[in-house]
C-alpha cells in the first residue's frame, strides 16, 4: 500500500473526510455519466440504423472523413459542459461539486436558468454512501471495492430512473469485476460468486417469461437479469433471496407512496433497476448480519 493509504487506513476520520471530498468529485462526473452515457446509446443506435438502411457504397461515403468531421464528438469528456439553456461554457470554479451551486444560487451564472437540484443531490448521495462504505470495510482494498460498487449503482440507478434503461457498458464490467475480485475470497467465496451471477441472471428470466406467458406483457427488462447477477458476482448465492426480498419490499413501498401521493399511475411501469441497487448494495454491507439476525428469530 502507499503510505497515504497506510496513514489513511489508520486514521478513520480522515479517511472519512479524504472520502467524502473525493467522492464529491466522483458525484460530480456521474452526473455527467448518468446524462451522457444514454444520449451516446442514442446516438449510436441511431448511426447504425442509418448505416443498415443504406446500400454499401453510400453507407462508405457515410464513414467518410468530411461525414466524421461534420458530426460534433460526444462523449464522457467531449464536449465541454455547457448550460443547456443558453449554451454557456461552464467554468472550472463554476463546477465545484455543492460549493458552486450554492456560490450561485442554484443558478446559471450567464443566464440565470435555474440548475437542477438533483446535480448536488447525486454528489452529496455518492459521497455520504461512499463514506458508509469506508466506515464499513475500513480504508483498504475491500472499502475501495465497496465504494466503486456504490458509484456504479448510482449511476445505475439514475439512468434506470431517467430511461428505464440499464447500459451493458457498467452493469457487464461490474459483473465481471465482482468475480474477479471474489477470486480472492473478498466478499464471498469465488464459488459462490460464480453461482451467485449465473442464478441472479436465471431468476428473474424465469420470472420474466412466466409472468409474459401469464400475461403476454412484458413485467422487466434484460439489463435487470444482467443487473442481478452483477448483485450476486458480488456478495454471492446465498445473499439472492435477501436481495430479492428488499428489492421488491422497497419497490412496493415506493410505488404505494407515490400512487397516494399522486405522482404515478397504475398502469405506468416502475423501473425495477433501482430497487435492485438499493436491495445489493445493502446486502453488500450488512447482508451477512441482517441475514444471522432472522436467523436467530426464528
Amino acid at each position: 500500500m502507499t503510505p497515504l493509504i497506510t496513514w489513511l487506513s489508520a486514521e478513520p476520520l480522515y479517511a472519512a473526510m479524504f472520502t467524502f471530498v473525493f467522492a464529491l468529485l466522483v458525484g460530480s462526473f456521474l452526473n455527467v455519466v448518468i446524462y451522457r452515457i444514454p444520449v451516446m446509446m442514442e446516438r449510436e443506435w441511431q448511426a447504425s440504423l442509418v448505416e443498415e438502411a443504406l446500400p454499401d457504397s453510400q453507407s462508405d461515403d457515410i464513414n467518410s472523413t468530411d461525414k466524421k468531421d461534420s458530426k460534433e464528438t460526444f462523449n464522457l469528456a467531449t464536449p465541454a459542459s455547457t448550460c443547456p439553456s443558453c449554451q454557456h461554457k461552464i467554468r472550472w470554479y463554476e463546477n465545484i461539486p455543492v460549493v458552486s451551486y450554492l456560490f450561485l444560487r442554484g443558478q446559471c451564472s450567464h443566464c440565470k436558468t435555474s440548475i437542477s437540484l438533483r446535480y448536488p443531490l447525486i454528489e452529496l448521495l455518492t459521497a455520504l454512501l461512499s463514506v458508509v462504505a469506508v466506515y464499513q470495510f475500513g480504508f483498504n482494498a475491500y472499502g475501495l471495492a465497496a465504494v466503486f460498487f456504490t458509484w456504479s449503482l448510482v449511476a445505475l440507478t439514475f439512468i434506470d430512473i431517467d430511461h428505464q434503461l440499464l447500459p451493458d457498458r457498467i452493469v457487464l464490467p461490474l459483473l465481471w469485476l465482482g468475480l474477479l475480485i471474489n477470486s480472492q475470497d473478498s466478499f464471498t467465496s469465488l464459488s459462490s460468486a460464480v453461482w451467485g451471477a449465473a442464478l441472479g441472471y436465471l431468476i428473474l428470466w424465469s420470472i420474466y417469461w412466466l409472468f409474459k406467458l401469464l400475461t403476454g406483457k412484458e413485467g422487466m427488462g434484460y439489463g435487470d437479469f444482467k443487473l442481478l447477477a452483477a448483485l450476486g458476482a458480488w456478495c454471492g448465492a446465498t445473499a439472492l433471496p435477501l436481495i430479492i426480498l428488499l428489492s421488491s419490499v422497497t419497490g412496493v413501498i415506493l410505488a404505494v407512496i407515490l400512487m397516494l401521493s399522486r405522482k404515478h399511475e397504475v398502469q405506468n411501469p416502475l423501473p425495477f433497476g433501482p430497487y435492485l441497487a438499493i436491495a445489493g448494495w445493502i446486502a453488500l454491507l450488512w447482508g451477512d448480519q441482517i441475514t444471522a439476525a432472522y436467523l436467530l428469530m426464528l
